[in-house]
């Protein structure tokens, strides 16, 4: 399928496919209050950071599809130019729902959801107790995208200070990601869960780079057992085993334990077996049985 997204007249379904297709989002929990201290809890999942030096967070509180109205988030935001970023974990997720709802003007979404408020140390919209990190911003900007409904208007916010909640952090003072247990939002009715076997660790590429994809051997890029990930892990070593290094791992190396000695598809159980290397981190050792195989097929 192929949209021209120029063309289409039908705004609605254009957002769901761009929802859609743009994820996981992040969520911000956004606590804002108005002129006469009326607090609003409301989350937007157009919403991530842009920069550390200074902390710079941007979300957009969208305006209407249906009706092209602004959210009061926004009509908060252009009164105080202050905002509360919280960020949401599981254990908030219906709450978070809940607190979507399109409730009348002046209803604080905290007790409809039942989150807590709490006081912020520099801005005047309280925080939320239950969020593992919140973040108080001042606004420096709004800018909209356009006037109908479903254009952005980015909140740029500087972070002020940043609240952590203790238990999500490891030995190191870092933010653990099982501990934080975030969520992120979806398409349609669909949010995802950061935990578990859905948090994977990827290295970042060296430094001094890695030999790259196209210097792949032959033999190993065009396995056909070796996925796009393994190849890419693959290619991401600082140099290939030397003939010498290969030869004193064949001499090591029990490849008994891989089975079908006498199969026609001893590469490719060589090269099954290289990926149990590869998911342990074990990269040299996979480097090195991959180009033991012609040896030992």
């Amino acid at each position: 399928m192929t949209v021209d997204l120029s063309k289409t007249v039908n705004h609605k379904d254009i957002h769901e496919l761009l929802l859609g297709a743009v994820s996981p989002r992040p969520i911000a929990l956004a606590s804002t209050v108005d002129l006469d201290g009326n607090v609003n809890l409301s989350p937007f999942s157009f919403f991530n950071i842009f920069g550390s030096r200074p902390p710079i967070l941007i979300f957009s509180p969208s305006r209407r599809h249906r009706d092209n109205t602004t959210k009061h988030t926004l009509e908060n935001i252009l009164q105080t130019r202050e905002v509360v970023i919280n960020t949401v974990s599981y254990s908030m997720l219906e709450q978070i729902s809940l607190a979507s709802s399109e409730f009348a003007k002046g209803v604080n979404e905290f007790v409809k959801s039942g989150l807590t408020e709490t006081r912020s140390d520099l801005v005047r919209p309280p925080r939320v107790k239950e969020s593992p990190v919140s973040f108080e911003c001042k606004v420096l900007e709004v800018k909209s995208t356009g006037s109908e409904g479903g254009a952005g208007n980015l909140v740029i916010c500087q972070a002020l200070i940043m609240h952590t909640q203790d238990a999500i952090l490891n030995e190191h003072g870092k933010i653990d990601p099982w501990k934080a247990d975030n969520v992120a939002r979806m398409g349609e009715n669909y949010y995802c869960r950061a935990n578990g076997e859905s948090i994977i660790e990827v290295a970042k590429p060296l430094i001094p780079v890695g030999i790259g994809f196209d210097l792949l051997p032959p033999e190993i890029k065009n396995s056909a057992v070796l996925t796009g990930n393994n190849l890419g892990r693959l290619a991401n070593i600082d140099r290939i085993p030397t003939p010498d290094e290969v030869k004193a791992f064949s001499q090591t190396f029990n490849f008994d334990v891989i089975g079908q000695k006498d199969h026609t598809d001893r590469i490719g159980a060589i090269h099954r077996y290289a990926q149990g290397f590869l998911a342990e981190g074990k990269v040299k050792q996979a480097w090195l049985l991959l180009l033991s195989a012609p040896y030992h097929s």
